[in-house]
């Protein structure tokens, strides 16, 4: 290797073993870990994904609200079209119904049905679970308060300065 390339090599690894490179990971390894865990478990106990069950959290927040698809997949950072093929999973499931919004036509709105919201609260105990063993018990208190208040200042700038 030349010294140029060797530079750059040298370079490279400095960048990929930088302190804000691998802090940054630790949390994108641990999130992604806690959401398989969950998957694994709403999927066994329950037989839906965990995407799904973000839907029904979300469609279950206010009795009696309906949502648009595209709100949904706002709030699940998904694709509209990948919203829409989640959308139909779930109403050929009986857990969602699509209702014609009043104001456009041009919009669905959904929201859960009673099989959808039974299937949501047997979920979220086991969802409920899963965070506690793997999210809340390795920490004492103190350290679980001081990551859930930094968690929502990052999530509070990164809302503020979206974009």
């Amino acid at each position: 290797m030349n010294v140029v390339n060797q530079e750059n090599a040298e370079a490279a690894a400095r960048a990929a073993n930088s302190p804000l490179v691998r802090d940054f990971g630790l949390l994108i390894k641990s999130a992604t870990r806690l959401e398989q865990r969950i998957d694994i478990a709403v999927r066994r106990e329950c037989g839906i994904s965990h995407t799904m069950l973000e839907v029904l959290i979300r469609l279950c927040r206010q009795p009696g609200e309906q949502i648009s698809q595209r709100h949904l997949a706002d709030d699940l950072t998904l694709t509209s079209s990948g919203t829409t093929r989640l959308i139909d999973r779930m109403e050929t499931s009986g857990l969602v119904r699509r209702l014609p919004s009043p104001e456009d036509r041009r919009v669905a709105l959904v929201e859960p049905t009673e099989q959808g919201r039974a299937v949501f609260l047997e979920a979220s105990h086991v969802h409920a679970r899963v965070v506690q063993q793997h999210f809340v018990d390795p920490l004492d208190a103190d350290a679980y308060a001081r990551l859930v208040r930094a968690l929502g200042e990052i999530d509070g700038a990164l809302r503020d300065n979206a974009g």
